[in-house]
């Protein structure tokens, strides 16, 4: 004979759950990027369900959704010398299949960089401005691959090294732009640089 455990218990009147809702629905707002050239930035705001990219024009200003998404954005940074585009991630539906965007802050368009399929990592800017380093799932919808790309040529998207395992984190760029620092996380316990 199989028990139930909640024999005797009153139902939950939604009126109960419609005032513990104002407790759970929250705004926050999360400091992005810097614009390299003027007192402005880029942050993350949630506006009703997911987290969108808004700019920020002057100390104390009002902030401004740039794109509209139903999906959420999980970064942004601005081109680190220009400023005249930023990159973002966001995913679908909220599978975590994240893809890199650029949007032109001049015309206001998107442009989907990484193939639209994979999973792809957090990027990092080269010192010089000219490449982003980040990792994909691309070659086999497993395995997080390093890939270098020129945000504004997208056809120069390129792996530059195979991995095994999902772990792994482009950090940063060496001064000379040659070399990445790179992590790889086994588990909470067991990581390495």
């Amino acid at each position: 004979m199989t028990r139930s455990f909640l024999e005797n218990i009153p139902p939950v009147p939604a009126s109960i759950a419609e005032r513990a809702d104002r407790y759970t629905q929250f705004r926050s707002a999360l400091m992005w990027s810097w614009h390299p050239q003027q007192r402005e930035m880029l942050i993350g705001t949630r506006f009703g369900d997911t987290n969108q990219v808004h700019h920020v024009a002057m100390p104390g200003g009002a902030r401004t959704q740039l794109p509209f998404f139903p999906d959420r954005v999980s970064e942004a940074s601005y081109h680190p010398h220009t400023g005249d585009y930023f990159l973002f991630r966001k995913d679908i539906g909220g599978g975590e299949w994240f893809q890199i965007f650029r949007f032109d802050v001049a015309s206001g368009e998107t442009t989907l960089l990484t193939d639209g399929k994979s999973r792809n990592s957090e990027f990092a800017w080269s010192n010089k401005g000219d490449r982003i380093a980040y990792l994909s799932t691309r070659r086999n919808n497993a395995d997080l691959d390093f890939y270098v790309m020129n945000p504004s040529d997208k056809t120069s998207d390129k792996m530059i090294a195979r991995n095994q395992g999902g772990g792994w984190q482009v950090r940063d760029w060496s001064p000379d732009d040659h070399t990445l620092l790179v992590t790889n996380q086994i588990s909470i316990n067991e990581s390495y640089i």
